[in-house]
């Protein structure tokens, strides 16, 4: 992906497509990092932090709201060819959340794994992980699709403003190693606040190193 002059960050994002179902993907162009975790990880909120917009991903305290594949792309790209966006940022739908309808969670899931299968655009899924819980059975089983997948992705760990501070390098530490056999992991996990802006910077930057940017500044 060519450089951009345009800052990656700090620099208005828009909402452009909600995708219930693969018919409704938008077409293949500019590079995409998604975001998955559980319900109530706090991924619409990083997303948000992330941009600095408090309201372009919907945060709810109801788990499961987004239902989606939510596509935000920088504002100010005209979409012809020479002027595409240098990356698109997708919101996944959460999973884990045992009380929705088995039919609603079972068209979630098909919808998610047949993106994460199918989209050659798709450079890296950042897999958030609360820090007050640490890596669970779903959340295992998601990794695990990954790797057959073949799908690259990188583990954040989010809400560490809610543990004390001494624990997040040894919880860094544990789940680097957890993950450390795993073929499509990234070696590196991040640590996150949203609210608090701790470890955004270094997302950004992992961001835009993901799909060939040398800084999101």
């Amino acid at each position: 992906m060519p450089q951009t002059e345009k800052p990656l960050f700090g620099h208005p994002w828009i909402f452009i497509r909600g995708v219930p179902s693969l018919n409704f993907l938008p077409p293949e162009g500019p590079l995409e990092v998604a975001f998955a975790g559980r319900s109530n990880v706090g991924k619409s909120s990083l997303i948000n932090a992330l941009v600095g917009q408090k309201g372009l991903a919907r945060t709810s305290n109801t788990p499961g709201r987004t239902q989606e594949l939510n596509y935000f792309v920088p504002d100010g790209y005209s979409g012809e060819a020479a002027d595409l966006p240098p990356m698109a940022i997708v919101d996944m739908p959460g999973y884990g959340y045992a009380q929705a309808p088995k039919e609603q969670v079972d068209k979630w899931t098909k919808l998610v794994f047949d993106y994460l299968r199918g989209r050659a655009t798709l450079k890296r899924v950042y897999v958030l992980i609360d820090s007050r819980h640490g890596i669970k059975k779903n959340d295992e089983e998601v990794l695990t699709l990954l790797d057959k997948a073949a799908v690259s992705y990188q583990v954040v760990l989010t809400k560490t403003d809610k543990i004390k501070a001494p624990a997040v390098p040894k919880l860094l530490a544990e789940t680097a190693d957890k993950i450390r056999k795993r073929p499509a992991a990234y070696p590196a996990v991040l640590s996150t606040s949203s609210e608090k802006g701790d470890g955004l910077d270094e997302l950004r930057q992992a961001i835009a190193e993901t799909v060939g940017i040398a800084s999101w500044k």
